[in-house]
């Protein structure tokens, strides 16, 4: 049932979903939602297919990194895994199960390729030169390196962690509880 001066609602208090030509829907504000004054901002649907910027082999193109994920690899591990996982798995406790894993097992690719597969499935990158592990197990380090690099090169900043880095069009506005609560 519709108030008055609003639009039909339909399921979860949003507005019924419009088909968008093309097949790949982007974030837009949904008019009409609850409360009117606040914008919501929703986005479904797979992600455009699109090519790695940075390269597997360009490791040469930021030297210090490259340094850096020679000498301690779960580092440059940690700090992006924090940013491919939004901020749910901190920079330190993702490092520490990557050295532990590796330390103990000598396998640690096992966890860190599942970082590699949700970069992917974020940016609709190609599973690019093999598949994940494979990629991690042969070559963790320049791994580790392109996906910071790549991070990079989409406007995050992997060194200032989740909350510092992520790129103004990809923050979702946050509304205080306040203003549902005023009348």
């Amino acid at each position: 049932m519709a108030q008055q001066g609003y639009p039909p609602i339909h399921g979860h208090g949003y507005p019924s979903a419009q088909p968008v030509q093309g097949g790949y829907p982007s974030a837009q504000p949904v008019q009409g939602a609850y409360p009117p004054a606040v914008p919501v901002y929703v986005q479904s649907g797979p992600v455009a297919p699109s090519q790695w910027q940075a390269g597997l082999c360009e490791w040469y193109k930021d030297f210090g990194l490259c340094i850096v994920t020679c000498c301690c690899p779960c580092i440059t591990f940690g700090q992006t895994a924090e940013i491919i996982d939004n901020g749910i798995t901190s920079c330190a406790s993702a490092a520490a199960i990557c050295f532990l894993i590796q330390a103990v097992a000598g396998c640690g690719c096992l966890y860190t390729c599942g970082f590699r597969s949700k970069l992917r499935a974020k940016f609709g990158l190609p599973e690019s030169p093999c598949n994940d592990c494979c990629t991690h197990w042969c070559c963790s380090c320049c791994a580790f390196v392109q996906e910071y690099r790549e991070l990079k090169l989409r406007g995050f900043d992997p060194s200032k962690g989740y909350q510092a880095s992520a790129p103004q069009q990809a923050m979702v506005q946050q509304v205080p509880m306040q203003q549902y609560m005023q009348k």
